[in-house]
């Protein structure tokens, strides 16, 4: 609506339309799902790109923007430049462009709208452009207005902008969307139909247009930090969507919605890794430096009761990554269970066995004892040999509907070459074409044996990996190829071996069990073995997560070929006999050591992880090279024969700390 009395002043006064109020919003170079080229003079149209998709995605980004303006009669404007000096001495306007079709804009005479600032107030008046040409120099445009003919009156406008209507806009052709119209779409996956966030900008990139995508906040969208993003403080993370018809292939305006299907791994690749503010990052780094010089005060602490105060020797030596190294294994030192070896060391001790357990508690554990055949428990289809036990199978399948049972898997460095790994660091390549691969495959990739629940849901199972560190990542990124094999990747978790420090054996020594050192930053150690997934347990508070999940039984079984993970028949026997430990019993006793399949009542593991003393330990003698300080200087140390000490400890050592009556068997028969 016009207002009742135009506004005059002596700059204006020329001006034959009265003033209008007005509101802003924002528009800029239209996209489309193909790109087309267009001449210098024709209207430049951004298009999605359908014939590729380009996957590392360029954010060099660029674009144009005009703001449409709205007045009280509902007229709406593009804003197209902005007057930003005086021209010469004939009132001409040099002009700094905000639009992609400057020729259309400033080249044409016709009505233009001025945009200025009275009283307070924005306000919009017509004005004719009379002439205007390039100024590629100050990459500008120099413009003639009708009734501005000297400096004073040119000079009177700078700081105003120039505006078009809306309806100027050039009309698009099916498939092509002006940017500001998509701005606030809401963006869906279109497979799982669900909204994954509103786009809140679009950009140029030169290949293709990018979305830019605020996610929405949600109980899976959580940052590395574990906090979760408020949707309603617009604090959620920005991911970068192409706009190409393969992940674009649905546009709606009408319903304001965009379907996408993007490629694995996309909507993270632009992640930040935490999205706390410059000053909590630093205070939490703070932090936690603090806590880890209290924690390496403490380590050192209890090395020096040890008499191992050689350790710190390399602290005086090399650069600071190295003494940061030194810090770190020292911190790492598990001092209690290293205690506990050490005084196995000075207590000679016999390698524990299961086939003499087996053998002196026979009476007992046979009243808490199941055959079946081993071709049973190995196929993954459940045959008739089974129906005397349907009820047990029954059970079992019912904990693991439940969500109360949970799996450890380890592999053994030194069992490596069992299933096609060396003891040596290897890339994820070589673990994807090795023999694991397969084994992990025909583990863990069938349906039939992870029941899954009537929606079509995920098993909720939890999954633990235990292998060498070198080998974590590589094993992450086999799940990864193969969707975590059917489970919940949220409760998929890949862990570190437990090892302990070597010592020397040599009783001419000042110190007869002295941790020996791999360089001057670096522990000698070796791996604990089975026994170790104990003290795993009990630290990174693995157990409490367990518990709060609801679990209630825990298989840890090695990786071999004649591992079931996840039998259903053997959670249901351990559960109905009520035991703490079951134990599978291979058909061949020569397996026993170094091939285990055993579950584990929570309440045990609880109980064990508070008496790690109650495993047993025992030291195997071999031959280490090691380096030692010598008058001021490294010496290295080539053994001739056994040096030292290597500390292990059995899976099996835990049946002397439950209850013989607590205890079944599942025995496979030929």
């Amino acid at each position: 609506m016009q207002s009742s009395s135009p506004l005059s002043f002596a700059t204006t006064s020329f001006y034959p339309l009265p003033l209008l109020p007005n509101s802003r919003r924002l528009e800029a170079l239209p996209v489309s799902r193909c790109r087309r080229l267009f001449a210098p003079q024709s209207w430049a149209i951004l298009r999605l790109n359908s014939s590729h998709f380009c996957g590392h995605t360029t954010l060099a980004l660029q674009t144009g923007e005009e703001v449409i303006e709205t007045s009280c009669n509902e007229l709406e404007f593009i804003e197209i430049g902005y007057i930003a000096s005086a021209h010469g001495l004939q009132g001409e306007l040099r002009v700094q462009p905000s639009t992609d079709f400057p020729e259309l804009r400033f080249a044409q005479p016709g009505k233009r709208w001025l945009r200025e600032q009275i009283l307070g107030r924005e306000m919009v008046r017509e004005v004719q452009l009379v002439d205007g040409r390039s100024h590629p120099g100050q990459k500008s445009w120099i413009v003639s207005l009708s009734g501005i003919d000297t400096v004073d009156q040119a000079k009177q406008l700078v700081g105003s902008t120039l505006l078009v209507r809306e309806q100027d806009r050039p009309v698009l052709e099916d498939g092509e969307f002006y940017t500001p119209d998509l701005v606030g779409i809401t963006v869906i996956h279109k497979d799982t139909g669900k909204p994954l966030g509103t786009v809140v900008d679009v950009f140029n990139s030169g290949m293709n247009d990018l979305l830019r995508v605020r996610l929405n906040s949600s109980e899976e969208m959580l940052d590395r930090t574990s906090s979760s993003f408020s949707e309603n403080d617009g604090s959620g993370p920005l991911v970068w969507i192409p706009f190409v018809e393969a992940i674009v292939p649905d546009v709606d305006m009408t319903r304001r919605e965009i379907h996408i299907t993007p490629p694995k791994g996309l909507l993270e690749l632009n992640l930040r890794s935490d999205w706390r503010s410059k000053k909590e990052r630093r205070q939490l780094e703070w932090k936690q430096k603090k806590k880890f010089q209290q924690r390496l005060i403490a380590a050192k602490k209890k090395l020096c009761e040890m008499k191992q105060q050689h350790i710190f020797h390399g602290f005086r030596y090399g650069e600071k990554a190295q003494r940061s190294l030194l810090a770190d294994q020292i911190v790492g030192v598990n001092s209690h269970l290293l205690q506990r070896a050490m005084l196995n060391t000075e207590i000679p001790s016999e390698r524990w066995e299961f086939s003499k357990f087996i053998r002196s508690n026979s009476s007992k554990l046979l009243k808490n004892s199941l055959k079946i055949p081993k071709d049973c428990f190995t196929c993954s289809e459940h045959t008739g040999k089974l129906d005397a036990n349907h009820q047990l199978q029954q059970r079992g399948i019912e904990l693991m509907l439940k969500g109360k049972v949970a799996i450890i898997l380890v592999v053994d460095a030194d069992d490596n070459h069992a299933i096609g790994l060396d003891s040596a660091p290897c890339d994820s390549e070589s673990v994807k074409d090795s023999s694991n691969a397969l084994l992990l495959q025909s583990l863990l990739h069938d349906e039939k044996r992870f029941v899954k629940r009537d929606n079509n849901e995920r098993v909720s199972l939890p999954l633990m990996m235990v292998s060498p560190t070198h080998d974590i990542q590589p094993f992450q990124k086999l799940f990864s190829d193969h969707d975590c094999f059917f489970l919940d990747m949220e409760k998929v978790w890949f862990f570190g071996e437990v090892k302990l420090p070597v010592v020397n054996n040599s009783p001419e020594e000042q110190n007869k069990y002295m941790i020996l050192m791999k360089s001057p930053w670096e522990i000698l150690q070796s791996p604990v073995g089975s026994g170790g997934v104990f003290s795993l347990l009990s630290s990174n508070k693995i157990l409490e997560n367990l518990t709060k999940m609801g679990v209630e039984y825990v298989q840890v079984s090695s990786v071999v070929q004649s591992s079931v993970v996840g039998y259903p028949l053997f959670f249901g026997l351990v559960d109905s006999r009520d035991a703490d430990i079951g134990v599978k019993i291979p058909n061949k006793m020569e397996d026993f050591e170094q091939h285990f399949d055993m579950i584990f009542s929570m309440r045990f593991l609880e109980k064990i992880a508070k008496q790690i003393d109650k495993l047993q330990f025992y030291t195997i003698a071999k031959q280490n090279a090691y380096i030692e300080k010598v008058d001021k200087e490294w010496v290295n140390v080539v053994p001739a024969s056994p040096n030292s000490y290597e500390i292990h400890s059995s899976i099996y050592s835990s049946l002397d700390a439950c209850p013989s009556d607590r205890i079944c068997v599942m025995e496979l028969t030929d």
